[in-house]
C-alpha cells in the first residue's frame, strides 16, 4: 500500500488531546503515515502539517461564534478546497461539530472515507443532525457506550472506543499523596468546581461559594479547594471570595490533584463530572443557564438526565440541582451526607469506570484502519 495520508481537524484543547493519541497509535501501526489538516501543538509534535492555528476554530456561544462567522465560513470553504486536491484516504473531524460535519459531507460526495470521533450530543437535542451524519459519516467514534446504541438504532455505522480519561485516571486515586502535593492536612476537603468558562463561573462562582459558608454550619472544620482553569478564572473567584470568611485554597489548574485530594465534590455539569467520577469521588452537580436559553433547551432535550454519571448509569446515581432548584441551601444540604459518607453514591463508579477503559487511542487507530481495509 502506498503512503497513508490521514486529514484530521480538531477544534480546541480536548480534540488536540484526543487527536494526538490517535496519530501516535496510527503512527505504530503505519511508520510512514502522513497528517494534514487543522491541530493544536500536541498534533503538531506528533507530525501534523496543520494549515492554521487551531484556536482561529475555538469560539464558545452564538454571539461569538456571529462575530468570527465570515472567518469560519471562508476557513471551511478553503480546507474543503484544499483535502480535496490533496485527496487523503480518510478525513477524520474530532469533535466541533459545526465545523467539522460539513467538511465531512463534502468529502464523502468526492469519494474519500470519512470518520467523526465524539459523538455531538445528538442522543439529547437537535436529533435531525443525525440525517447530516449518516449522509456525511462513514464511521462514527463514540466515547461512551450509550452513544454507540443511539447510533446502531439510527443505522450510522459506529464503534465505542472508550474515553481517553478512564485510560489516564488511576482506578484508584491515592487521596493522602494528592493532600501532601497539595500541601493540604487531614480533615473534611470538599472541592468546589464552577466550571473553566468565564459565564459559566459567573453564574455558578458566587452561588457555590454560598453554599459553601452554609456547608460549614453542617460539617464542622470542612475547608474547601478550587482549580482555577486559568488566570482569569483565578481573578474572577478572587473578586467572589472578598469579604468572606472562607478557608479556600485556589489552584492553578490542578484539577485532577484538587478531585483525588477532596472528599466531596459540589461540579457544575460537563466533562469535569466525567472525571470526578473516575475519581470514585460523591458529587453535587449544579447547573444555571441565562433563562432564555434554559426554557428553549427544556424543550428541545429529550434526555431525562444532564449529568455525564447518570447519563452514563441511565439512573439517577448524582443529584442534579438546576436553574431555580439549584440554591445554596438545597447544594449544601444535599453536599453534607457526601461529605462523611459518600460510598452509597460512588459504588456505581468504579464499574463505569472499568467499562470506559479500552485504550481508546489504540481502538480508534484500528477502527480508522479496518475502515480503510488496512489493518
Amino acid at each position: 500500500m502506498a503512503q497513508l495520508c490521514v486529514a484530521l481537524v480538531a477544534g480546541e484543547a480536548s480534540g488536540d488531546i484526543l487527536g494526538s493519541g490517535l496519530m501516535r497509535a496510527l503512527k505504530t501501526r503505519h511508520p510512514d503515515v502522513r497528517f494534514i489538516g487543522v491541530g493544536g501543538p500536541l498534533m503538531e509534535a506528533e507530525g501534523l502539517q496543520s494549515y492554521f492555528p487551531m484556536e482561529r476554530l475555538a469560539v464558545m456561544g452564538l454571539v461569538e461564534v456571529l462575530g468570527r462567522l465570515r472567518e469560519l465560513l471562508k476557513r471551511r470553504k478553503d480546507l474543503i478546497q484544499t483535502l480535496l486536491a490533496e485527496k487523503p484516504e480518510v478525513f477524520i473531524g474530532i469533535d466541533a461539530p459545526d465545523f467539522t460535519l460539513n467538511i465531512e459531507l463534502q468529502l464523502r460526495k468526492a469519494g474519500i472515507k470519512t470518520v467523526h470521533y465524539v459523538s455531538p450530543s445528538v442522543w439529547a437535542w437537535r436529533q435531525k443532525r443525525v440525517l447530516k451524519i449518516r449522509e456525511g459519516c462513514d464511521l462514527m467514534l463514540t466515547l461512551l457506550p450509550f452513544e454507540a446504541r443511539f447510533y446502531e438504532e439510527q443505522g450510522v455505522p459506529v464503534r465505542f472506543v472508550g474515553h481517553p480519561l478512564a485510560d489516564t485516571i488511576p482506578l484508584d486515586a491515592d487521596r493522602r499523596a494528592a493532600r501532601a502535593v497539595l500541601g493540604l492536612s487531614e480533615g473534611p476537603l470538599v472541592a468546589l468546581m464552577p466550571g473553566s468558562r468565564g459565564g459559566e463561573v459567573g453564574r455558578l462562582g458566587a452561588l457555590f461559594l454560598d453554599a459553601a459558608e452554609r456547608l460549614r454550619t453542617l460539617v464542622p472544620g470542612v475547608r474547601f479547594v478550587s482549580p482555577c482553569a486559568n488566570p482569569t478564572r483565578r481573578a474572577q473567584l478572587e473578586q467572589m471570595l472578598e469579604g468572606r470568611d472562607l478557608p479556600v485554597t485556589l489552584l492553578d489548574g490542578q484539577s485532577h490533584q484538587a478531585l483525588a485530594a477532596c472528599d466531596a465534590v459540589l461540579i457544575a455539569s460537563g466533562t469535569a463530572t466525567l472525571e470526578a467520577l473516575l475519581f470514585k469521588r460523591p458529587m453535587v452537580v449544579a447547573y444555571r443557564l441565562a433563562p432564555l436559553t434554559f426554557w428553549i433547551l427544556k424543550r428541545m432535550v429529550k434526555s431525562p438526565y444532564v449529568s455525564l454519571p447518570n447519563l452514563l448509569a441511565q439512573r439517577q446515581l448524582v443529584p442534579e440541582l438546576l436553574q431555580d432548584a439549584a440554591t445554596s441551601e438545597a447544594l449544601a444540604q444535599a453536599l453534607a451526607p457526601l461529605v462523611t459518607d459518600g460510598a452509597q453514591q460512588t459504588e456505581g463508579f468504579d464499574q463505569i469506570h472499568r467499562t470506559l477503559r479500552r485504550d481508546a487511542s489504540n481502538q480508534a487507530a484500528e477502527a480508522v484502519l479496518a475502515l480503510l481495509g488496512a489493518r
